[in-house]
């Protein structure tokens, strides 16, 4: 192994060179590849020569897609010692501060001869800090839907810029984006939040839509902050990076850092996103009351309707760790309800069985089959998303009609809609600690002079990734992964996938962000 600088390609978030099967060879492409002795280049963004132990290989290859620093645009910025070195809690920390030349590999299951691949920048403290803590003005906003855990970060991103940096000027911007122009502000403090993690929603409220970038970025800049932590889900990142670009323009030293938020775990490049281990938890309980009450009854049939707007994570997890499921259906896998191999006579055979059965369906899941039954305009809500139209009265219908009418079988129909009893409760254990990662990492990020980044776990390693490749594509369901086929083999359920519909479900999985869960 030899250390090599590497060099980075100016085209790094190029759809091409994210398929290693269509990137190019050394020979046609040497600004991307390793050399055994490469000329002294630098990352895209920051420019900064990036060390990199390696194996010689032809085949080698290292991409870092690297995130933007307050230094691309502001070069005389000056740095300072991180307040850390003082800091009697990290001062038994073996390696404090995270090293410039630490990365984090998107993908681990490489093969010998496999690329490298792109990696991200690791998260964590900077031994130098480009702001001084008595300068900081900071403020946090959150946007979109609730999800447990939201008044978990904004806690510790008060807590963490407070006690680690002894930042006391946080301002909390209420009700979303628009709080920006509406003046709509409280202050926080330690003691402000030091009990919100207990409670579901948002301490700060939130709305949907009222992005305004320019009256957003005259807000910032007349308020005096240089700091700005977005909490939200897809549409909000880009909201995010909408607002890094217009301060760039106008060359403020204003850091702004993401914190992607979705109860949906639909957001890419990260493991699962906050509040998921939370929602599949509570939606058990839905799950094991619908199961108690068909159990009770003749014929019982439960529905639990989950959330998942495109993509079932929620429902596969849950049925996953219920074990009570006998069928889920997902917005990623269509489904058939009359004819051999069909819904209906699934749930007749299970019926036969034993006597009672529990369907779990994502929200998303059967809409063309609602919409070809219901009129029903395309509407969007404030955040553009299209409103879905409420598939689990619509199914619990159609099997009511089938077996009652058709096949002249009366049966006790229990349907469970338990999705703002999820949305609203508070973080558990486990999102707890995660909420508390995922907000030091941006506060590190940020007093780093790190900006227009978003920060997350990447195999189990937190980053600070851009905030383009967690916007532009969703996190779906793989069909032919093995979490589906597990699901599949639990539940015994078949793939409802009939000869029409194969090349459907191939467009489905070459069009989703792959994503192979080995856990």
């Amino acid at each position: 192994m030899d250390l090599s600088t590497i060099s980075i390609s100016s085209s790094l978030h190029s759809p091409f060179l994210h398929q290693p099967s269509l990137r190019p060879k050394a020979a046609s492409l040497s600004g991307i590849f390793l050399r055994n002795n490469p000329p002294p280049l630098f990352s895209r963004l920051n420019r900064r020569p990036i060390a990199a132990a390696v194996q010689q290989s032809q085949n080698d290859e290292f991409v870092l897609e690297d995130v933007p620093h307050l230094t691309n645009f502001l070069p005389d910025l000056p740095s300072y010692p991180n307040p850390l070195h003082g800091s009697q809690a990290y001062s038994i920390v073996k390696n404090t501060f995270v090293s410039q030349e630490d990365v984090v590999a998107q993908n681990i299951v490489i093969r010998k001869d496999s690329p490298r691949g792109v990696h991200f920048r690791r998260a964590g403290p900077r031994e130098k800090v480009y702001f001084k803590p008595e300068e900081v003005r900071a403020c946090i906003v959150t946007c979109g839907g609730l999800c447990p855990g939201i008044n978990t970060v904004i806690r510790e991103i008060v807590c963490g810029l407070n006690n680690m940096y002894g930042v006391e000027d946080i301002l909390g911007i209420e009700e979303g984006y628009r709080g920006f122009y509406s003046k709509n502000t409280v202050r926080l403090t330690p003691k402000v939040v030091n009990h919100i993690h207990k409670r579901g929603g948002t301490f700060l409220r939130t709305s949907r839509g009222g992005h305004d970038t320019q009256k957003i970025v005259d807000n910032i800049a007349d308020r005096g902050i240089n700091q700005v932590y977005i909490i939200g889900g897809d549409g909000t990142q880009r909201g995010a990076a909408c607002i890094y670009e217009e301060a760039r323009k106008r060359g403020l030293q204003v850091a702004v850092a993401g914190i992607p938020k979705t109860i949906d775990n639909d957001i890419a490049v990260i493991d699962k996103s906050f509040g998921f281990d939370t929602a599949v938890e509570e939606a058990q309980r839905a799950i094991n009351a619908a199961h108690v009450e068909v159990e009770s009854v003749e014929n019982g049939v439960g529905i639990v309707k989950l959330m998942g707007r495109y993509s079932g994570f929620i429902a596969m997890f849950a049925t996953l760790a219920s074990r009570d499921v006998d069928c889920c259906l997902i917005p990623e896998s269509p489904f058939y309800l009359e004819g051999r191999g069909g819904l209906y006579e699934f749930l007749e055979e299970r019926l036969k069985e034993n006597g009672h059965l529990v369907i779990v369906i994502a929200e998303g899941a059967g809409q063309e089959y609602v919409a070809a039954e219901v009129s029903a305009a395309n509407e969007k809500d404030a955040s553009g998303n299209r409103l879905l139209l409420d598939v689990g009265p619509w199914l619990s219908d159609k099997i009511k009609d089938h077996f009652t009418k058709t096949r002249k079988m009366p049966i006790n129909m229990k349907y469970i809609d338990p999705t703002y009893m999820i949305r609203a409760i508070p973080s558990n254990a486990s999102d707890n600690i995660y909420c508390t990662l995922l907000a030091h990492s941006a506060v590190h990020g940020a007093m780093a002079g790190y900006t227009g980044f978003t920060v997350g776990p990447v195999n189990s390693r937190h980053a600070y990734i851009p905030i383009s490749r967690v916007t532009e594509k969703q996190k779906t369901v793989e069909l032919t992964g093995r979490m589906w086929a597990r699901l599949l083999a639990s539940t015994d359920q078949p793939s409802f996938i009939s000869s029409d519909l194969e090349g459907v479900v191939q467009d489905i999985n070459n069009d989703a962000v792959r994503w192979e869960f080995l856990w």
